[in-house]
């Protein structure tokens, strides 16, 4: 795969990404577009490890191993070598709908499995999978597909992020008749609005939207299941239903305070922040700004680093990030060994920028909430405790408060960027009664279908909060398991 000594000539390289402190006074998307020469190099360094790990798709340690759509990396990381993109296209797209969304926002657990990442840096798979689909649209050979035949089978799917998505692009492949419905007035569910525009430019969404469209799904935006239509009518109207409807219930935080206006959670703010920006390039206000703010964000993650870089570009007087964990190390820990995600400190995009606006990293590490303090009925101050964290006697870490650690931080905005913890306990879940795990997330069978047959679930509202890509791999599973449904115990759909 790739050139023989590819990953001993060459050594990991990209383009950067547009300054810090150019990128906040925008909207825009910071990657540039990489070079074809560069990006043919890079493919070279895949080397022929035997066993790829990089596209294995395993929970390690309790998070993803490899790519969890079993993407043919080394495949068409090879064919980018040696410029064969047209073929490099068919391979990335056998496995992923969407690889301008995954190229994008997806923490590429591929590239902390690559061998070459054993003794060096990884191979950089996440901008050539990017590289492969936007070259394709600017060339134009991605285009509509519409099925030759239709089966007379249709199907409703119940939300339009990512898994609902995949699942609806498979099964109108397969040529049943599909309808998405979302409750949302823009397609696209965490992609839409959960994601901000920076890190995915919401063009994609609709460009890709569009297509699909074109291919013979049919979107229905502004309805509500359970509430604008009822459960019952889409038993009744469609021979299959699929509830795609998130882990949208957010953790919240108890501490006194909490009432205190100012204190939002993240994606209220991020959802926010897009509809405004997308409806009106933020001029209706119709959004909770953090201009001229002392902003803190509590919880890490992917959801914490977008409130972080959003605020920034609201023109934040500060960026506070606070996370309970204790500060990863520079390098992979004894107990985190390859091909395991790498537990290791680094700063995302929304870091970097506070950083190079503050002057310093905006986390801080091993640290709890205590309470929230405020004056005239809005908060300005969070009072925090440091922690010390050890491990049991079972291998768990537990935490204790640091004697005399305590510290007042100013505060005229609070998110709570600290998860979710299942699908909201209404609508399709409440009418059908359907069945919850421990966790309160919908109880699904090995074909995914749910408590009630004829209705199946996927995405996080069956495995909990995830990655994106574990969304399409749900949607696209849930659609093999759907034609088999429809089509008498078969289906050729991969």
């Amino acid at each position: 795969m790739g050139k023989t000594t590819g990953f001993i000539e060459y050594q990991r390289e990209l383009p950067e990404d547009r300054a810090p402190l150019e990128r906040v006074l925008d909207w825009n998307e910071s990657h540039p577009r990489v070079p074809d020469e560069l990006l043919q190099r890079q493919g070279a360094r895949c080397m022929d490890c035997g066993t790829p790990y990089c596209h294995t798709g395993k929970l390690m340690g309790g998070m993803a191993s490899g790519c969890p759509l079993n993407n043919l990396i080394p495949d068409w990381n090879d064919l980018v070598y040696r410029g064969q993109w047209q073929r490099a296209l068919r391979r990335l797209l056998r496995t992923n709908n969407f690889p301008e969304f995954t190229g994008r926002v997806c923490p590429a657990p591929c590239e902390g499995s690559c061998t070459v990442g054993l003794g060096g840096d990884p191979v950089t798979i996440k901008a050539i999978e990017v590289s492969i689909i936007d070259k394709a649209f600017e060339e134009g050979w991605v285009g509509p597909e519409i099925p030759s035949v239709l089966t007379g089978k249709t199907v409703a799917i119940v939300g339009s992020g990512p898994a609902g998505l995949a699942c609806a692009a498979q099964l109108n492949r397969a040529g049943h008749t599909v309808t998405v419905f979302e409750r949302a007035d823009r397609v696209g569910g965490l992609l839409m609005y959960g994601i901000p525009n920076m890190k995915l430019d919401k063009r994609l969404v609709d460009r890709r939207v569009g297509l699909m469209a074109r291919n013979g799904v049919r979107f229905v935006t502004g309805v509500e299941i359970g509430r604008d239509i009822s459960t019952d009518s889409l038993l009744r109207d469609y021979h299959a239903t699929v509830l795609c409807c998130g882990s949208t219930l957010p953790r919240d935080l108890d501490v006194e305070g909490r009432q205190l206006q100012g204190v939002h959670q993240a994606m209220d703010f991020l959802t926010l922040n897009t509809k405004s920006l997308l409806d009106s390039a933020h001029a209706d206000g119709a959004y909770i700004s953090a201009k001229g703010k002392h902003v803190v964000v509590i919880g890490g993650g992917d959801t914490g680093t977008d409130c972080v870089g959003t605020a920034l570009r609201h023109g934040a007087r500060s960026v506070t990030q606070l996370e309970i964990l204790p500060q990863p190390p520079e390098r992979r820990a004894v107990d985190n060994p390859w091909p395991q995600w790498p537990k290791v400190r680094s700063m995302d995009y929304g870091q970097q920028e506070a950083a190079a606006l503050q002057g310093t990293d905006p986390r801080i590490y091993s640290t709890q909430t205590l309470r929230f303090a405020g004056e005239g009925g809005a908060v300005k101050e969070v009072h925090t405790t440091g922690l010390t964290w050890t491990r049991s006697a079972d291998g768990r870490m537990q935490n204790e408060p640091v004697p005399g650690s305590e510290r007042v931080i100013p505060a005229d905005l609070v998110l709570l960027a600290l998860g979710f913890l299942g699908p909201e306990r209404k609508g399709p879940i409440t009418e059908l009664g359907l069945r919850l795990d421990g966790r309160g997330n919908v109880v699904a069978d090995g074909q995914r279908m749910t408590s009630i047959p004829g209705v199946f679930a996927a995405g996080d509202m069956v495995r909990g909060q995830s990655l994106v890509v574990w969304a399409i791999h749900e949607g696209r599973n849930t659609a093999r398991s759907v034609d088999r449904y429809l089509m008498y115990g078969k289906t050729y759909l991969l």
